[in-house]
């Protein structure tokens, strides 16, 4: 039977193979700005929750929020899911209920909503007294609740918010075909190792069983020698005159 010792030997280097496959794949991702802030990702975005101490009143114009953003874009959300992730993070880092500021502007030019970037509108989470038919042009942004996940019109100018969140792309992907190739090598030396590994302690194991056994059975033996002819003769001669 295999012993203790050779199956502790065998789950630890399988654990590390394990391991070490499944967080080099999650190390590459998640590319999100290293400018000191914390950044979270999600899909195929990231995230900063602007924040500060939390004794002290935060309010923020849109025109303030924007500036805290720092080249970056304030919050847009483009599907449910996304809503949701924002409702649910938000009690990671507020206290109560927050107030975000969206991204979102009024288009003069087709009389509509849009999000900065011009990226268009294919979700909304209206509260029922804030449908878009009751917007104002160029006085009109959009605050999300963090408590509801609902949106409100609200006005660009006069209001103020406690929630700013910032928003930018994780690396574009011709960025991340470097890594990806780098990562398939390394995948294909991991499972190399563990048939390697495999190999030398499935040998470990019969030859801890076994014995020597293992190499006898490659002992090297002579084969049987036959006499010559004349030898034999001659055996059969000497045998022969001896005889009585």
């Amino acid at each position: 039977m295999e012993s203790l010792e050779d199956n502790r030997r065998r789950r630890s280097v399988l654990l590390c193979v394990f391991v070490l496959c499944v967080q080099l794949p999650l190390s590459l991702t998640g590319d999100c700005p290293a400018d000191g802030r914390t950044w979270v990702p999600f899909e195929d975005k990231c995230y900063h929750f602007v924040h500060g101490e939390e004794d002290k009143i935060k309010s923020y114009t849109f025109e303030r929020a924007k500036t805290l953003c720092q080249g970056f874009e304030l919050l847009t959300i483009q599907s449910a899911k996304e809503n949701d992730f924002v409702i649910k993070y938000s009690p990671e880092v507020w206290k109560g209920t927050v107030n975000v500021w969206l991204g979102m502007y009024y288009d003069t030019n087709s009389d509509d909503m849009k999000w900065f970037g011009d990226d268009p509108v294919r979700f909304t989470n209206w509260e029922d007294s804030s449908s878009p038919s009751d917007l104002v042009p160029l006085d009109t942004c959009v605050a999300l609740h963090s408590n509801t996940g609902k949106w409100e019109n609200v006005s660009c100018l006069d209001e103020v918010e406690n929630g700013v969140i910032c928003e930018t792309d994780q690396k574009a992907d011709e960025a991340k075909q470097k890594p990806s190739a780098l990562l398939s090598a390394l995948v294909i030396l991991s499972v190399v190792a563990i048939m390697g590994v495999s190999a030398v302690i499935w040998f470990l194991h019969q030859k801890h069983n076994i014995g020597s056994s293992i190499l006898t059975a490659f002992e090297y033996h002579p084969p049987f020698r036959v006499l010559d002819t004349d030898q034999s003769c001659l055996v059969e001669a000497e045998e022969t005159d001896s005889a009585p």
